[in-house]
């Protein structure tokens, strides 16, 4: 396989213990070791981060932007999700 055809991998990177990992960027490599060494080359060159996931861009699905209102609509209908419901203390000044 050549460089040409190398897959194409997401790389996401958690910059400190505890917070969630964010998407860097993508890169093409010949397999996900190789990935996970060009990401740590690329994207963490002044150690910004604690914890890098890589995944193959073939393996992530996602929902069409266009169809965003077909498909989150259905929970617009359940009404017990929304936090009107609830009556907060007063104490409590962040939610």
């Amino acid at each position: 396989m050549s460089a040409e055809e190398w897959p194409l991998f997401e790389v996401f990177i958690r910059s400190k213990s505890g917070l969630h990992h964010k998407h860097a960027g993508s890169l093409h490599a010949a397999d996900a070791t190789m990935a996970l060494e060009n990401a740590r080359d690329v994207y963490t060159r002044r150690q910004e981060g604690v914890s890098i996931w890589v995944v193959e861009s073939k393996h992530i699905a996602a929902s069409d932007p266009a169809d965003s209102d077909a498909f989150f609509e259905p929970a617009k209908d359940k009404i017990y999700r929304h936090p009107t419901f609830y009556d907060l203390p007063d104490e409590l000044k962040h939610m």
